[in-house]
């Protein structure tokens, strides 16, 4: 196989060619060459457009395949498929499928169904048996069959002495343990984020409070435990100062951002639209400001999808039943691009999405340099396209942006020796 990329801006911080625009060969799944008018092989695809840029693969640190147990709402090849067209090469998948993915069957399951694909689909294992937030999972042998982290996904570790074992255990191999902060004492059954909107709608709603008090608890048990932890998808402003304050004690924790919270805030919910029920809920529009100050700041590490995809029975339903959760892999670059507009470079981007996740989760960076396997992502930064459900390539199609005109589109990515043009959906 041979590809080359004419003539695109190279964004990665971490490249020696890093702002300079230059062609790219790539045979055989490595990089030959890099410079300009190269000359390629006849037979060569050709990946050229103006304003193209190239970076390496964008990684998310966040998704749901829902394989196994679910796979009418998503299973590994619809996933890959949903990735690929959204620019990613890499996603870590979580747990809450069924059987929970909590011992080193379910992690060489993923493993094993997707080698060889174009994205790499790296298995995140439970941090608890059954993900009930009893007893701690098989976390080592989890570890030695190929999880990259620990989580139990949305259901928060309530018992800090399991979450307390669970950090000091995974400190003998390195591991990472992840939590979503949701104090669900206090969250309880509620529908939205608790505001003006939640009265206006009559909706029960889910406190900001749930989650600052469970970060502030783990933040607490780092210090306590000098181990590291990982904060999933945090939605308030307090909790984002939290977490600054929290770094520049040096405690060693990092954290993501669902893009969809970067996106909307809870008034959208007025019109009871189930796509936008989503966990945690969409906040307030001074969340987001907090929230974009965190990226800009450094506070926040990681922007993600939350690709969780459910199939129309458990969306289209009175609210209240609805199932939370919203698919994002196609749209999640175009949004965070949309969102920060002149608020971060996009060479600050490119880092959140490809860099910083793999810094997080201890993986190899993709490099663009000669000699280098070829993982990198082609894309159009100032393109404006307007999402459809024919853009969606996931089994559901809960998607909180169709209608929505936004800017940033992939239109090629090169992974494992495979090549995929976005335009035609080829993979060659």
């Amino acid at each position: 196989m041979a590809v080359i990329i004419r003539s695109a801006k190279i964004i990665s911080s971490a490249s020696e060619s890093n702002g300079q625009t230059a062609d790219i060969l790539i045979i055989d799944g490595k990089i030959t060459e890099i410079g300009k008018g190269l000359k390629a092989p006849e037979d060569a695809e050709i990946i050229e457009a103006e304003g193209l840029c190239v970076s390496p693969g964008w990684f998310d640190m966040h998704v749901n395949f829902r394989d196994p147990g679910f796979e009418w709402k998503e299973d590994l090849s619809t996933g890959r498929d949903s990735a690929a067209a959204g620019g990613f090469t890499g996603v870590a998948v979580m747990p809450s499928t069924l059987p929970p993915v909590h011992s080193k069957s379910e992690i060489e399951y993923i493993i094993n169904k997707s080698r060889g694909f174009i994205v790499d689909i790296l298995p995140v294992g439970t941090v608890s048996k059954n993900l009930e937030g009893k007893d701690l999972s098989e976390m080592y042998d989890m570890h030695l069959s190929g999880a990259i982290a620990f989580s139990d996904d949305k259901k928060s570790i309530a018992d800090p002495g399991l979450l307390q074992r669970a950090l000091l255990y995974s400190k003998s191999f390195n591991g990472l343990i992840i939590n979503f902060p949701d104090e669900q004492k206090i969250s309880l059954d509620g529908k939205m984020n608790e505001g003006i909107t939640s009265t206006h709608t009559g909706l029960k709603g889910m406190p900001a409070l749930a989650e600052d008090i469970m970060a502030q608890r783990d933040i607490f048990l780092v210090e306590y435990t000098e181990s590291r932890i990982h904060f999933s998808t945090i939605s308030s402003a307090k909790t984002v100062d939290l977490i600054r304050k929290a770094k520049k004690q040096g405690l060693n924790i990092t954290a993501e951002v669902a893009v969809h919270n970067l996106f909307f805030d809870d008034t959208v919910l007025e019109g009871f639209e189930s796509h936008f029920k989503v966990k945690p809920p969409l906040r307030t529009k001074e969340d987001i400001t907090a929230l974009l100050e965190g990226i800009a700041d450094g506070t926040i590490d990681a922007i993600v999808s939350d690709h969780s995809p459910e199939d129309e029975e458990m969306k289209k339903r009175e609210f209240d039943y609805a199932a939370f959760g919203a698919i994002g892999l196609e749209t999640a670059f175009a949004a965070a691009n949309t969102a920060l507009k002149g608020k971060i470079s996009l060479e600050k981007l490119i880092d959140i999405l490809a860099i910083n996740p793999r810094k997080i989760l201890n993986l190899p960076i993709p490099a663009i340099k000669i000699g280098e396997k070829a993982n990198l992502t082609c894309f159009l930064p100032k393109k404006k396209w307007e999402v459809t459900e024919s853009d969606l390539k996931s089994k559901s199609k809960n998607c909180p942006f169709i209608g929505l005109t936004l800017t940033g589109k992939a239109v090629a990515v090169v992974n494992n020796g495979s090549f995929v043009r976005l335009s035609d959906s080829r993979i060659v």
